[in-house]
């Protein structure tokens, strides 16, 4: 089954800017402004498919459009062109901490957030342990989450949106907080997930990681998918770029 389907998923921000023509319009421009706007992609016809069980890696340079496919991904934003469709519920956790309440306890943001995505009271106790045994923030999971490091949140955070067994499972770079230990259990909750047929996509840096573990990747370049396919193809592809644009530079 096709868990997600997008078509020329385009994603367009207006960038305006002033234009003066002379002094006399700088010194009333607090009246009267002159500006002049154009189109900037962050996403353009983008296409792509992905089944049921697969793992998708999305990689690509800084500002190369991850995240905001993420966004959209995660019904955050709306595609400006194209169409998309999901046919799962997704869990998302796109940044450190996402969602959480500082001035509430660790415990109180688990119950929180799930019940925000969709779950009962019943539910969440049900997964409450292995949650906070996934998390392993240990007696501060009764503390203020305003008091937490950035890694005690990415446990917490990946801890809820990974235990909570969602159809699709959305994450931004959070494998790459915290240590050896913690980026091992997440590879392997992510292996789990993927037995159970779940469906997991996560914006990376690091290569590895998608040749290794993801079953389909895409390589977006200023906004395009410039290789979607193979992971060590797409890979390959991408570290080829990355090499060739340093002795061009």
């Amino acid at each position: 089954m096709k868990t997600i389907i997008a078509k020329d998923v385009g994603i367009v921000y207006k960038v305006h800017h002033e234009k003066h023509r002379s002094l006399k319009e700088l010194l009333l421009s607090s009246m009267k402004r002159r500006s002049v706007s154009d189109d900037f992609w962050a996403l353009r016809d983008l296409s792509f498919e992905v089944e049921q069980g697969d793992v998708l890696g999305i990689i690509g340079r800084n500002g190369a459009g991850k995240s905001t496919l993420l966004l959209v991904l995660s019904g955050i934003l709306v595609p400006d062109r194209g169409s998309l469709e999901l046919n799962a519920k997704a869990s998302t956790l796109l940044s450190i901490g996402a969602g959480f309440r500082p001035e509430l306890s660790g415990r109180d943001n688990v119950f929180l957030n799930g019940a925000f995505l969709g779950l009962t009271e019943q539910d969440i106790e049900s997964r409450y342990p292995d949650i906070v045994r996934f998390a392993d923030i240990g007696d501060f999971i009764d503390v203020p989450v305003k008091k937490y490091s950035s890694g005690m949140k990415a446990r917490l955070g990946f801890a809820i949106a990974a235990n909570i067994e969602p159809d699709i499972l959305l994450l931004d770079e959070l494998l790459g907080v915290g240590d050896a230990a913690f980026k091992e259990k997440s590879q392997k909750k992510i292996r789990e997930l993927m037995t159970k047929a779940k469906t997991v996509v996560i914006v990376t840096h690091d290569p590895n990681f998608v040749t290794e573990y993801c079953t389909k990747a895409i390589w977006l370049d200023q906004g395009k998918i410039a290789s979607v396919g193979d992971p060590k193809k797409v890979v390959d592809a991408y570290l080829e770029s990355i090499q060739s644009g340093k002795k061009n530079s």
